[in-house]
């Protein structure tokens, strides 16, 4: 029948243009990537609800730029007597996807641990690519520190943090503001002075993107994230990409780092070897990795999850790191 036929001629031809599309564009790939990324966030977000102890403040969508994902949350203890040491929380999310309103129930967490809590937001998708998510969240800091008194935030004690991307991210920007040479080289210029980072808190993170695979089980979910976010198919040739590989360029001035990542973590080699590096620098570095053999594996972003004992060490690690070196007293856990 002739409207068979027509249906067959336009399945046919919608087929074409899907192959079409994830062939010539990282685009549609990276839609069904985002999607993923959102499901797990508010998976994440229900299992802390519970994790969040009373008293939490929130300030929502404050400006630091006049982009409109230039915006950055706020968490503090109601009765704080004052400012506080601040964590300054960059989220994940391949560069291509998350929110900051996907790490919001974790950031209370860690503000119940005496810190004021910032999740910035940066831009996504398509139209942002490497390097403005640097950009903005260098930019973020700068505003945070310019206006602390405000915010409730103790000026120097400034911890600096992520997961996954946002832990790149975050790595990126403190080499930035350490590193003057480097600064010039990515064409970004520092919004704070160089000690201002106290210290970094890098979780689940991408170090040298230089040495993915893209031919394994995760092949084609890296070509398409990296080529979507340096906007090259050919990123691998990009000699200003290759400058996000932090691994390659940190040296003695980058700030002290905790670093950790789970043994089921395909990035969890990548932590070790900045660790590695950070401390053949010189660099102050506490970190927290996990047997091999540990069954059952700890996955990609593993410190969310607080009912396992690994997130829930993960969790006073670093609070307990961030006190250390932002010259405050860490103060109990009440959940």
């Amino acid at each position: 029948m002739r409207w068979l036929k027509r249906i067959a001629i336009a399945l046919a031809l919608l087929a074409l243009a899907t192959f079409l599309a994830f062939r010539f564009s990282p685009w549609p790939s990276v839609a069904v990537i985002a999607y993923a990324f959102s499901d797990g966030e508010r998976v994440s977000e229900a299992a802390l609800a519970r994790h969040v102890p009373p008293g939490i403040e929130t300030r929502r969508d404050l400006a630091y730029g006049p982009g409109r994902d230039e915006r950055f949350d706020i968490n503090r203890r109601a009765q704080a007597p004052g400012p506080q040491p601040a964590i300054v929380w960059v989220h994940g999310g391949a560069w291509i996807a998350g929110s900051k309103d996907g790490i919001a129930n974790y950031m209370k967490v860690l503000a119940g641990r005496g810190f004021t809590t910032v999740a910035v937001e940066y831009s996504t998708g398509r139209g942002s690519r490497y390097p403005r998510p640097v950009e903005q969240v260098n930019r973020a800091l700068g505003h945070i520190v310019a206006n602390a008194g405000a915010l409730g935030i103790d000026p120097d004690g400034i911890v600096l943090a992520g997961d996954s991307a946002g832990a790149q991210i975050a790595a990126q920007v403190a080499l930035l503001t350490t590193d003057d040479r480097y600064a010039r080289a990515l064409g970004i210029a520092p919004q704070v002075d160089r000690g201002a980072i106290r210290a970094l808190l890098l979780l689940s993170g991408a170090y040298d993107l230089g040495s993915v695979d893209l031919e394994g089980d995760y092949g084609w979910f890296v070509r398409s994230v990296l080529w979507a976010y340096s906007g090259s198919r050919d990123f691998l040739e990009d000699e200003r990409f290759a400058l996000a590989s932090v691994t390659d360029h940190v040296g003695p001035a980058f700030p002290p780092s905790f670093v950790s990542s789970g043994n089921g973590d395909p990035l969890e080699p990548q932590a070790r070897r900045l660790a590695q590096r950070l401390r053949g620098e010189g660099v102050a570095v506490e970190t927290l990795f996990f047997a091999a053999g540990r069954r059952p594996e700890l996955p990609h972003e593993y410190q969310f999850n607080l009912d396992d004992p690994a997130g829930a060490e993960a969790l006073e690690r670093m609070a307990a790191f961030a006190h250390r070196h932002a010259g405050s007293q860490p103060r109990a856990s009440r959940d």
